[in-house]
């Protein structure tokens, strides 16, 4: 199995409890090497089964947020368009912050970290052989690519490549909300607030602990990036890009500690009339 995001982990459980070795190669150095990200919902039928088949599914609702799946949507002069808040009871698609889901599928699973994937080879007498960034190689009797969009896995079996999507985000966040920012805790809610103008829109999605992720999302250039000055000029260029919009929603961008590009990218279904390589 290559990579260890949510997707690989989980397949890697559920071949763990019926019994089938797993070898987990992860390119990071370590599992706190880098943030985890924001908070993901699971839905019923999809991501809860997955867990269900892996024998964790109690483990998931003991951690799952199921207040996160309210939903407010705004007009940019602050307008609430609607507001959301599910039943009590109601486990539809309840959320659950990164860190916590892959601490959860980690369990007994042991990875190979540091082990960077730079090329697969099928087909090989010994079977599938794998290239290490390291200049090693082994092989393997299957291998599995759950390491993302930039997969070094998949150019084996199809030429499909990601593209830009036109759209960037630009990720902030927010730290102890309820104390520090009671009126942006409020403008949240439990679950997650969006914004959405023309061509842009900003999107506030509470985690556990009191931490809210924030993400400006626009039209641009794949080249367009934060400059690199700092987090003031970020911010600056942010401020002006959404200016004109209710005060309110601007404390998003006003109180965030860091900034992070992400430009959003695809991949696309197979050209028609065409079949990937073997």
């Amino acid at each position: 199995m290559v990579g260890s995001g949510p997707a690989g982990l989980t397949f890697a459980r559920v071949l763990h409890r019926h019994g089938h070795p797993v070898t987990l190669l992860e390119r990071d150095p370590s599992p706190d090497a880098r943030p985890p990200g924001g908070t993901l919902d699971l839905h019923e039928g999809l991501g809860q089964r997955a867990l269900d088949k892996a024998g964790l599914l109690a483990g998931f609702h003991a951690l799952a947020r199921p207040e996160g799946q309210a939903l407010r949507i705004l007009d940019p002069d602050g307008t609430v368009l609607r507001d959301w808040r599910p039943h009590p009871d109601d486990q539809a698609h309840p959320e659950i912050d990164r860190g916590q889901l892959r601490d959860l599928l980690l369990g007994p699973l042991g990875v190979r970290w540091g082990r960077g994937v730079t090329g697969v080879v099928p087909g090989t007498r010994d079977g599938v052989l794998v290239r290490f960034a390291d200049g090693r190689e082994e092989t393997f009797d299957l291998v599995v690519g759950a390491d993302g969009a930039w997969s070094r896995v998949r150019p084996a079996v199809s030429p499909v490549t990601p593209h830009y999507t036109g759209v960037t985000f630009v990720e902030t966040s927010l730290d102890d909300i309820d104390t520090r920012h009671p009126d942006l805790a409020r403008l949240i809610g439990d679950g997650s607030v969006g914004v959405y103008g023309v061509n842009r829109g900003l999107v506030a999605q509470r985690n556990s602990g009191g931490h809210v992720k924030v993400y400006a999302q626009f039209r641009a250039p794949l080249d367009r990036h934060p400059d690199p000055a700092g987090v003031e000029a970020v911010r600056s260029g942010l401020l002006a890009l959404f200016a004109g919009w209710a005060e309110p929603v601007l404390g998003l961008l006003r109180h965030g500690t860091a900034f992070v590009h992400r430009p959003s990218t695809s991949c696309p279904c197979a050209t028609p009339g065409r079949t990937s390589p073997g």
